[in-house]
């Protein structure tokens, strides 16, 4: 960008967001399931009790795949399962699992398969759509930043990216995004707003099995 003066380069940011912004109003969930589920792993024989089930405190909050430090959202899974998946638990461990319900009327973004979401029959000039194919592969690319497996040790760097896109989503007015589990079938939904899911029952998990999938480096 040195070439460019600084008015330039506020303008072409403001372009590339403004294009971003009208590419994710293509991906609002419909249908969002009203159920979710969190996990945490029992650190003793006293299961968590219902309200230690929601996101952490400010202060406690570390970097995840959508929030930075500090700052705590709710990440749930669609199923129980999910969520114990999403913690990375020991054979043998047992887990509480906090069944939460969602409002019906949240503003949500997909970002689990943009190519079957977005669809040229919405528009009907040919220069739209000509664009919005071309936007497709970046749409999936935005997908696979909060998929992708991230190792806990560079998690602090390659999280930035997935952080910076759902710090967006969130000031354009959407209260969370829906994207892949990298570790299990599910889909997970990070809820920038804890406040909006409401804790509704406890259950207890024994973890019987952990499966592990390797391949030649």
């Amino acid at each position: 960008m040195k070439f460019f003066t600084k008015t330039d380069t506020s303008l072409m940011k403001k372009l590339i967001l403004n294009g971003l912004q009208e590419l994710l109003n293509h991906l609002k969930a419909f249908n969002v399931p009203r159920t979710w589920f969190r996990a945490r792993i029992n650190q003793t024989d006293t299961p968590y009790n219902i309200k230690d089930m929601g996101a952490p405190p400010s202060q406690y909050a570390s970097h995840g795949r959508a929030n930075p430090t500090g700052i705590p959202y709710l990440y749930l899974g669609s199923l129980p399962d999910t969520a114990i998946s999403e913690i990375r638990p020991h054979t043998g461990e047992t887990a509480t699992v906090a069944e939460f319900e969602i409002p019906e009327n949240l503003v949500v973004a997909d970002l689990r398969e943009p190519r079957k979401h977005v669809s040229p029959f919405v528009l009907s000039d040919a220069q739209e759509i000509g664009k919005m194919r071309a936007d497709i592969p970046f749409l999936e690319k935005l997908g696979e930043e909060l998929t992708r497996p991230v190792l806990p040790r560079s998690a602090a760097i390659d999280y930035i990216p997935s952080q910076y896109l759902c710090e967006f989503i969130k000031k354009i007015g959407f209260h969370g995004v829906i994207y892949r589990s990298s570790v299990s079938e599910g889909i997970n939904l990070a809820l920038f707003d804890p406040t909006l899911a409401n804790p509704v029952s406890t259950s207890q998990y024994n973890v019987s099995r952990v499966s592990v999938e390797v391949q030649p480096k």
